[in-house]
């Protein structure tokens, strides 16, 4: 599955460093197979002539509008392409999850997916002429040179300061986050036990007024690329927005990354945010990458 990967990277223009979609390694891909539900009956490989060339998964979860959004997501060698098997695997996707969708009842809210990246052109024209529509997309943003970044202290308002992120802060770093999203449309549920569950602390910072969190920066390095590091959410309380917190929270994450081996940082961010976040990420000198697109259809 990992030669299916490395075999389409130069057909599909695949960034190797994105956080969103890279180029996993066989550990990586084992693990993600690992946390799929049921991997025998939401996971297929394709084989000809006793190789694998291509595979799909399924995977689901519920956004904060109460959709059940079942995603799949195929990956074909070029040189099997144009045969009737690029069309087949999202046709079996589709019959499973319908099949998934009786079984959990969720037909009410229930919607298909699937992702392409802008770069890849065979996966697009699949996707609409099999009836999807683009919903949103990920752009994906980098910030090259960790070593140069400016001292966060310069961009915050007087009496507020940043610093790191203790487990008795846990439920308000969460709270943050998951406030700042609250308008964001095609977001998936993030439960408290969620967020500890998957806690990584170690390159987290938060704004504060004396013991008052006003912002935070959940930043980690990538578990089998040290030297990347991905700001996995910024987050700014309403009434604080405006006022050089995020700016100064975009900062010290990444010097924080930095004071850990990383050279370069990530980030990524949806066309559905209301809040045109781009410009904040570049003031600081991310820059853009990549685009993933987001298509979906009804199952029935």
């Amino acid at each position: 599955m990992a030669a299916v990967r490395l075999g389409c990277a130069e057909r599909d223009r695949v960034d190797a460093r994105s956080v969103v979609e890279g180029l996993p390694t066989a550990a990586e891909i084992a693990e993600a197979s690992a946390e799929l539900e049921e991997p025998s009956k939401n996971q297929i490989l394709v084989a000809y002539d006793g190789s694998v060339v291509g595979y799909a998964t399924i995977r689901w979860w519920q956004e904060r509008d109460d959709t059940w959004l079942h995603l799949h997501r195929g990956h074909l060698l070029p040189e099997h392409r144009h045969q009737g098997i690029g069309s087949a695997m999202p046709s079996w996707a589709e019959e499973r999850i319908r099949q998934l969708v009786e079984e959990q009842g969720t037909a009410r809210t229930a919607v298909i997916g699937a992702n392409a990246t802008v770069s890849e052109q065979d996966a697009t024209a699949l996707l609409l002429a099999a009836g999807y529509r683009r919903a949103f997309s990920l752009v994906e943003l980098e910030l090259g040179d960790l070593q140069q970044l400016p001292d966060p202290a310069g961009e915050l308002p007087a009496g507020t300061r940043t610093g790191p992120i203790g487990t008795s802060h846990y439920r308000a770093a969460w709270r943050t986050v998951v406030d700042s999203c609250a308008h964001t449309g095609f977001t998936q549920k993030w439960s408290f036990q969620g967020f500890v569950d998957t806690a990584d602390p170690a390159c987290w910072r938060a704004a504060w007024n004396g013991q008052d969190m006003l912002g935070v920066a959940l930043c980690s390095l990538r578990r089998h690329d040290r030297t990347v590091g991905e700001v996995e959410e910024l987050g700014v309380r309403a009434d604080q927005r405006r006022l050089g917190i995020g700016r100064a929270l975009l900062l010290d994450g990444p010097r924080s990354l930095h004071g850990r081996g990383a050279t370069t940082a990530r980030l990524y961010s949806g066309t559905a945010n209301p809040h045109r976040s781009y410009d904040l990420y570049e003031s600081v000198g991310f820059r853009r990458q990549n685009e993933y697109v987001r298509y979906r259809k009804p199952p029935a």
